[in-house]
């Protein structure tokens, strides 16, 4: 029986406890002199009070066993809470009233006994369904996958149950319908409408050997796709992983709300039993003391408390997994509010990622263009660097043919090298230029954002080829938001000085470090820290890993089906750093709930321990136990109702 399964049996448990309670109940109250007094009649007949006995017994054992158990097994756990409260509570009302059936002097209260667990009942009813309902948006994400696909085989198509799909399969999406597993577009283009995977509200262009995701909806075209990932291992369900993995860990506010729950039960247990001492002193009433304690330890139940940061965190990690933003570490979430400086990766992260050769310049009048770009594309071929494609890409549109290349070894941090046709080649940046004092060739030419390489042959520049990574639509109004909040924004880059300012003046960064290695990221990141308290980095989640870890919060960017960047923090799925912005809304609405919930559930205590102890007694002001078990429940509720009120902003 799964997590919810079980919810789900104890909900329907609590509502047949409390259906029989109830039914029991009615001639308990009947029974009851209190009651009958009140009423203005009188039902007195022999064993009268024996029959209460039985009555109020079977709903002691039957009704109030989940709280007998729970209290047992908070015992054995030596964390007393909630359970522990109430099984002290009517357990001592039980024994008092029983007692006075069978000699003791007194009027026992098995009414209030009565009424009692039947409220605590309905109160558990109505708190479960609550919380269910605040957890299980996470099973709409797995909804979103069709049952049946079109399979094609041997040109026929065929409907088939995606269980029966395997890797490597066609199959067939028609415009209007859900994509039912994830691959890769083999025939056919397509707007794709992403928003309930990632967020992104904008269809999506796809055409061949883009990736798609299950769930989300073809728009208007028709597209074959080969599966790569199946039911069970395809993003939506490591997305459901992750955000049960989150939903389960704790954070730093959950251990605070843990422990002030510990802390306010010892206080009840200790107030109750202060309470009874003071009032049968006072009284020498000992029904009425009793009643006092038992209504203090019921009313002073730390369930508001003990439910106030969970409930925020299931409805967050669903709401956060619905757009897009896949929490890895909750209390890094909850820290967001507090970033004070954004770093920002620059390739695939402010920019789109994929370079495109923007100018060829020659070494001489006597070296083609065509040349440098034949060395250059045919070391690069083993090579899986966002440069390489480019240039590949350049060859390739140029119908140019490509060469072996042998003895392929990447120089860290430098470029590549390897021989074609035995002829040693280098590509490499222009810091290595500089460094082994190489010609650095020039060009009049207006290339802004260009990032230059150049190439080597038997160790003599023969040219340098300039790539052009596009900044991002959406990369400048992410800057100014994040700026309009306060939070300074810098750029790591291993770019040339020159491609790395023309970025930060087009996007209006606070500061940048160019020329950084990937493992020079992470010293960056520590003389930042001397300057600011709290540092998130944002970058694509693999090349900046270290500099991921490094930070205060790492947070990885464009994932798309890959969600295990090991390293990051905070996942974001799609590639629009405007995903940012709302990850910090986000993060400070979700803190800001939780302590709203936390200061309710704290202040109904404050308020709500010295009315149960009867401090205003003397103005005819009392609670009863059943009264105090409806003012738990209802704040149990409450915190129940603000957690579902948490809206993640789409704009």
């Amino acid at each position: 029986m799964n997590h919810k399964e079980h919810h789900q049996h104890m909900i329907e448990m609590f509502k047949k406890r409390f259906i029989v309670s109830l039914i029991l109940t009615i001639p308990i109250l009947i029974l009851s002199l209190t009651i009958q007094r009140w009423v203005g009649f009188t039902l007195e007949f022999p064993l009268r009070g024996e029959l209460l006995f039985v009555l109020a017994s079977v709903i002691f054992f039957y009704g109030g066993w989940p709280f007998l158990k729970g209290a047992i097994d908070e015992i054995k756990n030596k964390n007393p809470g909630m359970m522990t409260l109430i099984a002290l509570a009517i357990t001592v009302a039980y024994l008092f009233s029983s007692a006075t059936v069978f000699g003791l002097e007194g009027e026992g209260f098995f009414w209030e006994l009565a009424t009692l667990i039947v409220v605590m009942l309905l109160g558990h009813y109505i708190e479960m369904r609550s919380v269910l309902s605040a957890s299980s948006a996470l099973d709409e994400l797995s909804k979103l996958i069709p049952n049946e696909a079109h399979k094609i085989e041997n040109d026929k198509e065929t409907d088939v149950s995606v269980d029966d799909l395997k890797k490597g399969d066609i199959i067939r999406v028609k415009p209007g319908e859900k994509i039912p597993v994830d691959g890769i577009i083999v025939k056919g283009k397509t707007d794709i409408n992403e928003s309930v995977i990632t967020g992104e509200s904008k269809p999506v262009k796809k055409t061949k050997d883009d990736e798609v995701i299950a769930g989300s909806i073809n728009e208007d075209g028709t597209i074959d796709i080969k599966t790569s990932h199946l039911k069970g291992d395809n993003y939506l369900s490591k997305v459901i992983k992750l955000v049960e993995e989150a939903q389960e860990s704790k954070s730093k506010t959950q251990n605070l709300a843990d422990k002030a729950a510990f802390y306010l039960t010892i206080i009840a247990i200790s107030v109750g039993v202060i309470t009874f001492i003071v009032w049968y002193i006072i009284s020498n009433d000992l029904a009425f003391a009793i009643t006092r304690m038992a209504t203090v330890m019921v009313i002073t139940c730390p369930h508001a408390l003990g439910l106030a940061i969970p409930l925020v965190v299931a409805n967050s990690m669903t709401l956060s997994a619905k757009n897009g933003l896949l929490i890895r570490n909750r209390t890094a979430f909850e820290n967001s509010r507090n970033i004070d400086i954004m770093v920002f990766d620059k390739t695939g992260t402010l920019t789109e990622g994929e370079f495109k050769v923007h100018f060829i310049e020659t070494a001489n009048d006597d070296i083609k263009e065509n040349d440098v770009l034949y060395f250059a594309a045919s070391i690069e071929q083993p090579s899986e660097h966002s440069l390489a494609r480019g240039i590949l890409k350049e060859a390739k549109n140029k119908d140019i043919s490509l060469d072996e290349v042998t003895d392929f070894e990447a120089m860290k941090g430098e470029g590549v090298k390897g021989k074609v046709k035995n002829q040693l080649i280098k590509i490499v940046s222009q810091d290595y230029i500089k460094k082994n004092k190489l010609t650095q060739l020039e060009t009049d030419e207006d290339h802004e954002f260009s990032t230059p390489v150049y190439v080597i042959k038997n160790d003599e520049v023969i040219g340098m080829i300039g790539l052009y990574d596009k900044v991002r639509d959406d990369s400048k109004a992410t800057i100014k938001a994040l700026q309009d909040k306060g939070i300074k924004c810098y750029m790591l880059t291993g770019d040339n000085e020159k491609t790395a300012k023309e970025v930060s003046d087009y996007l209006g960064l606070d500061g940048y470090f160019a020329e950084v290695m990937p493992d020079e990221k992470q010293e960056k990141l520590k003389e930042l820290k001397k300057n600011y308290n709290f540092i998130a980095m944002v970058g694509d989640g693999v090349n900046d890993a270290p500099s991921l870890a490094t930070a205060d919060i790492g947070i990885a960017i464009g994932s798309g089906t890959d969600v295990a960047a090991e390293t990051a923090d905070i996942i974001l799925a799609s590639n629009n750093p405007k995903d940012v912005v709302r990850l910090a809304d986000f993060g400070r609405k979700t803190y800001n709930k939780m302590v709203q919930n936390l200061i309710w559930a704290s202040a109904y205590n404050i308020i709500a321990i010295p009315l149960a102890a009867g401090v205003l007694y003397a103005y005819g002001i009392m609670i009863s136990p059943a009264v105090g078990a409806i003012l738990m429940s209802f704040s149990t509720v409450i915190v129940a109702i603000n957690a579902k009120l948490l809206k993640f902003d789409t704009d």
